[in-house]
């Protein structure tokens, strides 16, 4: 029997970047999988993974409580994947709430939140405020939840590495906003697993935050993937005194390098807390990016997969 064989499960957000993931392991597990977002037709490329009648595809909207309560009738389980860097606190704080809310009138036994690194009530980011307002949200409707906390997510499809990949490639001078800024990246199929694991009862009521084997300041992860797609820039810190002032000053603009929200952001480092369940707790070794980046950064290389690149 395989480990879901027949269970409901629900994931609101999984046609995205980690949704995805997530739904292959849950198909793999043998569960159905009904994937519920604003956008169902978005996710219907993950059809073809289910065998027939395996998955189901509804419009969801999570800042629509009755939306929800319909997309989640009949789990057996729920997993909120929704995150967004607009309305932020009626996505992600309301939002939340409204997901856990809807799971437990449901009679779902269980709930797996994701949230993120720097989740916190108190924070100076309307992002990591958002974010602690919906843990909030979440332990006070559904308090035997899951919730996982990643750091920056890497893979094939993010927003991420590829973003600055794609700005190595293109330009000469590479700016580099918070330089000393500390991530600790986590590929995205690790997260999928430690979601997954936390569907668990042993996980139930815990937090969880998720980083990768490495641990790199902002300008390191850029050097490290110039070299990684054979390129060399020239890279410029730029002062926080001039970055916090272009944030500020023009983090409004469509197009602008940083939004004061995102400067804010980068005030604080984003890597697990020391003594901090994580991967490990749950059963994962994390990957590095090095173990996996080339399968798709070859794209930014000059010559493709014929480029010969220097030793790193």
């Amino acid at each position: 029997m395989q480990k879901f064989d027949g269970q409901l499960i629900v994931v609101l957000g999984g046609g995205g970047f980690l949704g995805r993931y997530v739904v292959q392991r849950l198909l793999a597990g043998g569960a159905r999988v009904r994937i519920a977002q604003r956008e169902p037709r978005a996710a219907t490329f993950l059809k073809p993974l289910g065998g027939l009648g395996q998955t189901q595809f509804v419009a969801a909207d999570v800042r629509n409580p009755a939306s929800i309560a319909r997309a989640v009738q009949g789990a057996d389980a729920v997993i909120n994947l929704v995150g967004a860097f607009g309305d932020m606190q009626a996505v992600q704080a309301d939002g939340a709430g409204h997901v856990a809310a809807a799971a437990r009138a449901a009679g779902a036994s269980a709930l797996v939140h994701v949230s993120a690194i720097g989740a916190d009530s108190q924070s100076a980011s309307a992002y990591g405020r958002s974010k602690g307002d919906g843990e909030a949200a979440v332990r006070a409707a559904f308090a035997d939840a899951a919730i996982l906390r990643p750091s920056i997510l890497f893979g094939r499809e993010d927003h991420f590495i590829n973003r600055f990949a794609t700005m190595i490639r293109t330009v000469p001078v590479v700016p580099v906003i918070a330089p000393d800024a500390r991530f600790q990246p986590a590929y995205v199929g690790d997260v999928a697993d430690a979601v997954v694991a936390a569907l668990d009862s042993g996980a139930a009521g815990q937090t969880f935050e998720l980083g990768g084997p490495q641990v790199l300041t902002m300008g390191e992860l850029l050097r490290w993937i110039a070299a990684a797609t054979g390129r060399s820039p020239l890279f410029v810190d730029i002062p926080d005194v001039v970055a916090g002032a272009i944030a500020r000053g023009l983090g409004w603009a469509p197009g602008a390098p940083i939004t004061k929200d995102q400067w804010l952001m980068l005030q604080s480092d984003n890597v697990v807390a020391a003594g901090a369940a994580g991967l490990a707790q749950l059963g994962i070794t994390p990957t590095s990016l090095e173990a996996v980046a080339d399968g798709w950064l070859v794209q930014y290389r000059r010559n493709g997969r014929f480029a010969e690149l220097a030793p790193r």
